[in-house]
């Protein structure tokens, strides 16, 4: 596996099985716009793949020898934070779909998962869309929303202002930098040094951990 011309999409698999690691790697290949980099066996083992080939997007195991998925996502996304790294396993437990969001994982994915499904999670991925499988979505849901619960009564003592509390809650709901700035009348260049702000201030990787941030503490 070689560098692929900057216009194809390039992906770094870790998986711990050789024989799923050449099969998807054998299915991606055929897309016109996708190319696999690399693969590698473990955590350990695909940090130190990722500096070598800076890939754009990662498929990620969760659960490897050595190093977990989950923990070399966190390492990875701090030395390459362009670099988007997707969830790829069999395991539906909600801990392990929290964290990987937290260590900074785009999505969550099964592995049986239609290859065409994968390629375009893939793109999506690259253009910054988040996707989490349906399988696991509602435990995601039951999971951030329980601490909220909790903590209702609770005031919530903030780093932020009025105005970054607000765009941190519709953030978590889901509105783009486009629809915040039309709902609260600012320019969208505004929002993302608002966003970038509340990412700081939270000490926050991402708008994914923004949002669990937001639920789990009752803001949105």
């Amino acid at each position: 596996m070689t560098d692929a011309p900057q216009d194809l999409i390039r992906i770094l698999l870790v998986d711990d099985q050789w024989l799923v690691r050449e099969g998807i790697a054998s299915l991606l290949e055929i897309e016109a716009d996708l190319t696999v980099v690399d693969t590698a066996s473990n955590g350990n083992d695909a940090i130190e793949k990722a500096q070598r080939h800076a890939p754009d997007v990662i498929l990620m195991d969760v659960r490897m020898p050595n190093l977990s998925g989950i923990e070399a996502t966190a390492q990875i996304r701090k030395t390459l934070p362009m670099c988007q790294i997707i969830m790829l396993t069999t395991f539906e437990d909600e801990e392990y779909v929290v964290q990987s969001l937290l260590a900074g994982a785009c999505g969550y994915l099964m592995k049986d998962i239609p290859a065409p499904e994968l390629a375009q999670a893939i793109r999506l991925a690259n253009a910054g869309i988040y996707q989490l499988a349906p399988e696991v979505a509602g435990k995601l849901v039951g999971s951030i929303r329980r601490p909220a619960q909790e903590a209702e009564s609770k005031p919530v003592d903030l780093p932020l202002t009025p105005r970054e509390t607000e765009i941190l809650r519709l953030l978590a709901n889901g509105a783009t930098n486009r629809e915040i700035a039309h709902q609260i009348t600012v320019s969208e260049g505004t929002v993302k040094n608002h966003v970038s702000s509340i990412l700081q201030r939270l000490d926050l990787r991402d708008r994914t951990q923004a949002a669990v941030f937001a639920v789990r503490n009752g803001i949105a």
